[in-house]
């Protein structure tokens, strides 16, 4: 292996990349684009869908003939129940926005949870008081304060946002140009010079995975600006974390440029990957109270793990490397170190089996 072949590659990869002004201006206006637009229009608060989550409730899912709902509320349309466990469990779901109304389900009074920074939650608190006024009956509730900050929808919606730009970026900067370069014969002119398969890979991967976090940075501190975000982790665990993301996006970039020489056929494979995993990672919306099944699919994406641990450590402060606040966490955040290495374990199984598929199948001729 030649490092001298391999950085003379990644310069000229960036060099194709920054002297491009359309593309390179487009990596930075795309997210702050899409930020700002939901920052103005809907205040950096609110989202679409109205989730009430009941406590103590076994089921995942539950229906409006359930018994424990209160009669009123059972007659309102367009409510989706979900059943937990733990008032804990529920709390964590509604300072995340991931349902919009908490109550506790049983005798009267009924106690229940909304957060202030929810609009969908205000509405639904007036709907559940109207709901509980028939003509000859008294039925008391109590509202209960949530403990701790609740967080923006703009806050749970930015690390979404940074990583559907990279999960693109990654796709169409690796996959697609590497099939144009093998398409208009650039590959095979490579392979007649002493740089190696191997080389030309790492060479693009660095490159790709450069200007990924170098967007990312830029995009933050812009958007960081105007919105100040709420970060209650370490801005280190954010980059590595981001970082492994890049890498396990690029490499699944290579899988798709190894041996693709159709450009019209590849566009077809990159949306057919890219879309799904962007609706079905939890960029735009929770998938709280999905069927089992289709949150089993969600899994087999690297976005989903990447913005899981993304999320734990800007709105749970969960930590890549300090064991001795694993205890603190456990009992204040709910969140566990556990819970992030699980997600690093599994972008790095994902990169690595990315990584070795790309290379076994890569070709530099049609």
């Amino acid at each position: 292996m030649s490092f001298k072949r391999l950085w003379t590659i990644f310069k000229t990869r960036n060099y194709e990349f920054f002297r491009d002004r359309a593309a390179f201006g487009w990596n930075f206006l795309f997210p702050f684009l899409i930020v700002a637009g939901f920052g103005i229009i809907f205040g950096g608060k609110t989202y679409t869908e109205y989730k009430v989550g009941l406590f103590p409730q076994e089921q995942v899912a539950i229906t409006a003939e359930n018994s424990n709902i209160p009669e009123g509320l059972r007659k309102i349309r367009f409510l989706k129940f979900i059943g937990y466990a733990t008032l804990a469990e529920g709390l964590e779901k509604l300072k995340h926005h991931e349902i919009d109304f908490l109550l506790k389900v049983g005798d009267s009074p009924y106690e229940y949870y909304v957060s202030e920074a929810s609009p969908k939650g205000y509405v639904l608190e007036h709907i559940f008081k109207a709901s509980l006024i028939p003509p000859d009956i008294e039925i008391k509730a109590e509202k209960k304060k949530i403990q701790g900050s609740a967080i923006r929808y703009i806050d749970w919606l930015f690390p979404g946002i940074l990583a559907m730009n990279m999960m693109f970026s990654a796709l169409w900067g690796v996959g697609y140009v590497v099939v144009r370069y093998r398409k208009n014969g650039v590959l095979k002119r490579l392979k007649v010079t002493p740089l190696t398969a191997f080389e030309y890979l790492t060479a693009q991967a660095l490159s790709r995975i450069f200007l990924l976090m170098f967007t990312l940075v830029i995009v933050w501190i812009g958007c960081d600006l105007i919105f100040s975000f709420t970060v209650l982790g370490s801005y280190l665990d954010l980059f590595l974390i981001f970082f492994l993301g890049s890498l396990s996006l690029t490499a699944l970039g290579l899988v798709l440029a190894s041996r693709g020489t159709s450009e019209e056929f590849t566009t077809g494979i990159l949306n057919f990957i890219s879309w799904p995993m962007m609706f079905l990672s939890g960029v735009w919306f929770s998938l709280e109270g999905a069927p089992p099944w289709l949150n089993g699919v969600a899994r087999i994406f690297p976005l989903t793990h990447l913005l899981n641990a993304a999320r734990k450590i800007m709105h749970d402060g969960a930590t890549l490397l300090d064991v001795l606040n694993a205890a603190r966490k456990i009992m204040h955040d709910g969140a566990t170190l556990l819970d992030v290495s699980l997600e690093i374990v599994i972008l790095s199984l994902m990169t690595l089996a990315f990584l070795t598929i790309g290379a076994v199948m890569f070709s530099w001729n049609k």
